[in-house]
């Protein structure tokens, strides 16, 4: 039986900065992003004694002057009890720290997200490390490409207004309970380390972060921290999870994009999409090739300078899979550069 077409109940966002209740005691909140993707959408949640943010938007003066002003709309009625953050990238815990000043609200999150987080910040105050930039060597990147990588190492920092010191964990199957409905944590992989999704059956909803989006793919990445991760095969068995709990007739909430209905199909096409990409990569892996000589198999786009270090992640992500599947070998030659090739 084929899943019916994703369905948006809303065909227009709410204004930036202004809350939309889309169910009871539930409101989104939709922020600027100064990149191609230019909006971050937040969730609210309303208690009687409380208000509940999941994520926060980017650390930029557009976002930090909306909350401003919503900040003293909502702490006039009640305060700020709980912000939870889905994952550790900039656009979603960008403001987390500050708005935890401002509020006395304390932050929940899991603690793979929550420690990378720190890691990163730490990385602000050094030069990239020379296992980085061999990460990126290795994959094909010439002299010119690894300066500009250098220069933007650490770029972190300027994204987010720091992390507070302590944090509630968030673990898998945890519940929350806000407003008397029970909301499961549910936990996904690949994108980030351990990105927390929340699920509430009673309400039908499913906020998704960037685990699940209704028209985009989320970059799914090696890291020269975790240089031989295999982030792929864990988005993939993240979307066959997602798919045995949530019921098509759920509204998925998610970080980009329209609410829409059809998550079983959406994760399908996620699922299907990457499954083609790896076999055009190994079809044409019959003579040896680098990461960067992938590119054009796998993106639509042309590769620049600011879309280099996730499509290179990507590509290391879809060759490790690979390799992981007995399908792929991999050689360095003496100038320190892998060669992939299909077995």
């Amino acid at each position: 039986m084929t899943a019916s077409k994703p369905q948006y109940p809303y065909s227009k966002p709410p204004e930036l900065g202004v809350l939309r209740e889309i169910a009871t005691g539930v409101y989104w909140l939709r922020m600027p992003l100064p990149f191609k993707l230019d909006h971050i959408n937040l969730w609210v949640l309303e208690e009687d004694d409380g208000w509940t943010i999941v994520d926060t938007g980017l650390a930029t003066d557009a976002t930090t002057d909306l909350w401003e002003s919503l900040y003293k709309t909502m702490s006039s009625e009640k305060p700020i009890k709980r912000i939870i953050g889905t994952h550790m990238h900039p656009d979603h815990i960008g403001l987390a720290a500050w708005l935890c000043r401002r509020s006395g609200a304390d932050l929940w999150m899991s603690r793979s997200e929550y420690m990378y987080c720190r890691i990163l910040l730490e990385d602000s105050n050094r030069e990239a490390p020379d296992e980085a930039v061999a990460f990126y060597h290795a994959a094909g990147l010439n002299e010119e490409q690894l300066n500009y990588y250098r220069s933007k190492f650490g770029a972190f920092s300027s994204l987010i207004r720091g992390m507070p010191t302590i944090y509630h964990r968030l673990k898998d199957n945890d519940t929350l309970t806000v407003n008397n409905h029970q909301w499961q944590i549910v936990m996904g992989e690949g994108h980030s380390p351990e990105h927390a999704c929340l699920f509430c059956p009673e309400l039908e909803l499913f906020i998704s972060g960037d685990q699940l989006l209704p028209t985009i793919s989320s970059n799914v990445s090696v890291w020269p921290i975790e240089p031989l991760g295999n982030p792929l095969k864990d988005w993939i068995s993240s979307c066959h999870k997602l798919k045995s709990i949530i019921p098509e007739n759920t509204l998925v909430l998610p970080s980009h994009g329209l609410p829409f209905k059809g998550a079983a199909q959406r994760l399908q096409k996620l699922t299907d999409d990457h499954e083609r990409d790896l076999q055009i990569i190994h079809e044409n892996a019959d003579t040896p090739k680098r990461v960067v000589d992938f590119f054009p198999l796998i993106f639509k786009s042309k590769i620049t300078h600011s879309t280099l270090v996730l499509a290179t992640g990507e590509s290391y992500a879809h060759l490790h899979c690979l390799i992981d599947r007995g399908m792929l070998s991999v050689d360095q030659d003496e100038h320190g550069v892998n060669w992939y090739q299909r077995i």
